[in-house]
C-alpha cells in the first residue's frame, strides 16, 4: 500500500470505523512508525501531536482497537481503518469521540447488508464471553477446561475430516467439516489471546506483491 506521508509533514489522518456497526468512532493521526506498528500488532497505533510520541489506543485503558482491515483513499493520504473496538473509544467514556452510541446505522429495508464474513468476529466475541463466564453445560466451556493441547488436537482432527470430505466426500459435508475446523480454530485463538482478524490481517499483508515469506 502506497501512503503519502509528505503532504502533512509526515502525518496522515486515520478514520476509525466499527467493522460491525459502520459507525465512525474517532479520527487520529499516524506517521510511518505508527502505521507500521498498527499493521504489525493488529492494534491501532497513533502519533500523538500533543505529546509528540507514539501511542497505542487502549494501552492504558485496555480499550484497544483491533484492526479488521485498512483502506487507503484515492489520493493515498487518508486511511479508513475498520476495527473491532474493546470498550468505549473516547477518553470521556463515550462510545465515539462525538458522544454517539455505537449502534448499527439504519439501512433501507430493501438493502441486504448481511455479510457472513463479519459473523466470524461476532462468533469470536461470543466465544470470548464464554471464556470469561465459563457457563456450565457449554461445549465451548468444556474445550477451555480441557486445555490447550486438547483444543489444538481438535483443530487437527477437524482439519483431517475436512481433507477427507474434500477428497472423497460431498461439497455439503466439506462445508460442514470446514465450519467445525474454523470454530475450533477460533476457540484455540481465543485461548491464546488472539483474534481471527489477526489472521485476516496477515493474509492482507501477504496479498501485497512486496511481501516476503518469513
Amino acid at each position: 500500500m502506497e501512503i503519502d506521508f509528505n503532504k502533512m509533514q509526515g502525518l496522515i489522518p486515520a478514520i476509525i470505523q466499527d467493522a460491525k456497526t459502520r459507525q465512525v468512532l474517532m479520527l487520529g493521526y499516524m506517521n510511518q512508525q505508527a502505521y507500521d506498528l498498527t499493521v504489525q500488532t493488529g492494534k491501532v497505533t497513533f502519533w500523538s501531536r500533543t505529546r509528540e510520541t507514539i501511542w497505542t489506543k487502549g494501552e492504558t485503558s485496555g480499550n484497544y482497537l483491533n484492526v479488521v482491515d485498512i483502506k487507503n483513499d484515492c489520493d493515498n493520504d487518508t486511511l479508513l481503518i475498520r476495527v473491532n473496538p474493546v470498550g468505549p473509544v473516547c477518553h470521556t467514556g463515550t462510545d465515539t469521540c462525538w458522544g454517539e452510541k455505537n449502534e448499527p446505522l439504519p439501512t433501507p429495508a430493501s438493502t441486504n447488508t448481511d455479510n457472513p464474513l463479519l459473523f466470524l468476529s461476532e462468533l469470536q466475541d461470543f466465544i470470548e464471553e464464554r471464556h470469561r463466564q465459563m457457563p456450565e453445560g457449554s461445549y465451548t466451556t468444556s474445550l477451555f477446561r480441557d486445555g490447550l493441547n486438547r483444543m489444538a488436537q481438535k483443530v487437527g482432527e477437524e482439519a483431517l475430516e475436512l481433507v477427507i470430505e474434500a477428497v472423497n466426500g460431498t461439497d455439503e459435508r466439506m462445508i460442514y467439516e470446514g465450519s467445525d475446523m474454523l470454530y475450533h480454530l477460533i476457540v484455540l485463538l481465543t485461548s491464546k489471546g488472539m483474534r481471527i482478524e489477526q489472521m485476516a490481517q496477515e493474509l492482507m499483508l501477504r496479498h501485497n506483491p512486496n511481501w516476503k515469506k518469513h
